[in-house]
């Protein structure tokens, strides 16, 4: 496997969303600014100013563009599965748009997350198949799959969202996460090309807006996006896992460490409480952190150098030899946003 593998496709799908985000998503900023749709500051926030919320509709329009820009330049991937992720997606994006203009219930969202993922499930997005160490590779019952299937759906979607409280953390995970799905979906035999494409026209949308993401942050994500973004990782996910056959299925639980992480955390904290597991607090492990004296960028920094290390090693379970074309993407990643950062304080001055 070769550098030049990694496809043009996947390389020019990041590179398009990464520049249609850094014009997109100052219109959505000037915009939210005049609809007056900005995040207000409360007990449970850390911003000091109202922030505008609307970056989820910027990362979509990004991604949805880049995916139709390659199919006139004749890169479309004719596979069945990607009328589900693309159909299922937008309509979480929509949730969490009409969520972050009208502020819906925890329960009434809830329920349309099942809809969602059970019109994914329908199209064929499923888990059917479990490895047991001994017993190896078991077919599981349809229903128990539903439940399997779309628990890791809702989960994931509302997991990407719960870390979304730090300017910049869940940007960057998403992005190392979305990075890491794409190599190792190449590095399947044979390659998973249509996961591979979307996760990196999705890592490009997520580059283009972490530029007005990082502290001090000129724009949210909101439920648009982080939704929209937790429901592609979960069913690219479940994509890789149902065409691998041992324990490398399990790689996505390292992939998605920090989201998996806090939101079990965070729900087993909440019953032991009893409280409801849908209602949002500030004892999140960014929170936490922050209570332990650590600024945000530091905070961040810790919690994204975590998430880099689970998709080193997810990479080296997967396939041992993508392992440095991981570290190349994420470097490329890194200076990309250091050198469009400096241009903005640049710019600024």
């Amino acid at each position: 496997m070769t550098f030049f593998q990694l496809s043009e496709a996947n390389i020019i799908g990041a590179v398009i969303a990464f520049i249609i985000g850094l014009f997109l998503v100052p219109l959505i900023i000037l915009f939210s600014e005049k609809q007056g749709l900005l995040d207000k500051p409360n007990e449970r926030k850390i911003h000091s100013h109202p922030i505008p919320r609307l970056g989820g509709v910027a990362i979509w329009i990004c991604t949805i563009l880049s995916f139709f820009a390659l199919i006139l330049l004749s890169y479309y991937p004719h596979r069945s599965l990607l009328s589900g992720l693309l159909l299922g997606s937008s309509l979480m994006f929509l949730l969490g748009l009409i969520d972050d203009i009208y502020c819906l219930s925890a329960k009434f969202k809830f329920v349309i997350q099942i809809s969602i993922a059970t019109i994914v499930f329908c199209l064929g997005v499923k888990i059917t198949t479990i490895f047991i160490p001994i017993l190896g590779l078991i077919e599981i019952p349809a229903i128990l799959s539903y439940f399997i299937t779309i628990g890791w759906i809702v989960g994931i979607s509302n997991a990407v969202n719960f870390i979304d409280g730090v300017d910049g953390l869940a940007g960057s995970v998403i992005t190392i996460s979305c990075v890491t799905l794409g190599i190792i979906s190449i590095a399947l035999v044979p390659a998973d090309v249509v996961s591979a494409l979307i996760a990196f026209i999705l890592a490009g949308s997520m580059l283009g807006f972490l530029t007005y993401n990082f502290h001090p942050a000129k724009i949210f994500m909101g439920d648009s996006g982080a939704l929209f973004a937790g429901f592609l990782l979960a069913t690219l996910s479940i994509m890789y896992s149902m065409k691998t056959t041992d324990c490398k299925m399990y790689v996505p639980l390292l992939i998605l460490a920090v989201p998996i992480l806090d939101i079990t955390f965070s729900s087993l904290r909440r019953i032991l409480k009893g409280t409801s597991p849908f209602v949002a607090d500030a004892e999140h492990i960014h929170h936490k952190l922050l209570h332990l004296g650590l600024s945000q960028n530091k905070a961040v920094l810790l919690l994204v150098l975590f998430s880099i290390l689970m998709g080193w090693l997810a990479t080296y379970i997967a396939a041992t030899d993508t392992t440095k074309y991981f570290l190349y993407a994420i470097i490329m990643s890194i200076v990309m946003i250091i050198l469009n950062r400096h241009a903005k304080i640049g710019e600024g001055k």
